[in-house]
């Protein structure tokens, strides 16, 4: 099934920007960071470039295999099958692990709460742009 390469791409960056913003001391920075135990200097060794530009290249592989998955639907299907993938999948997936590991539900909930919005995003883009 063909993709369109201008959907993966805008919503690619769509939620590349919204992990920018989700995890910047504007939202939920301080509360990861504090659940962690990183310093700031730690902290901010994790935004190097190297660890950005593997962010961009998995949020672009997650956006090209949604693609494949969702074919051409609506915009609020895509974000409804979207919410599904980030909350049930991903966040229900790592959710378990958090458990075994002994993880916060707060930290879960930054967490999983990206990947739920991320998904959702992702959806709505390729909804839109067929």
């Amino acid at each position: 099934m063909p993709i369109n390469p201008l959907a993966v791409g805008v919503a690619t960056l769509a939620a590349y920007a919204l992990a920018a913003l989700w995890y910047s001391p504007v939202l939920f920075f301080k509360a990861w960071q504090a659940e962690l135990g990183l310093s700031d200097e730690q902290a901010k060794a994790g935004s190097r470039p190297v660890n950005l530009v593997i962010a961009l290249l998995l949020v672009l592989a997650s956006a090209t295999t949604f693609a494949f998955f969702l074919g051409k639907v609506p915009p609020l299907t895509g974000a409804l099958y979207g919410l599904c993938a980030g909350l049930v999948w991903v966040a229900g997936s790592i959710g378990i692990d958090y458990r075994f590991e002994g993880k916060s539900l707060r930290f879960f909930a930054i967490n999983g709460g990206y990947h739920t919005l991320e998904f959702t995003l992702i959806g709505l883009v390729l909804g839109l742009i067929h």
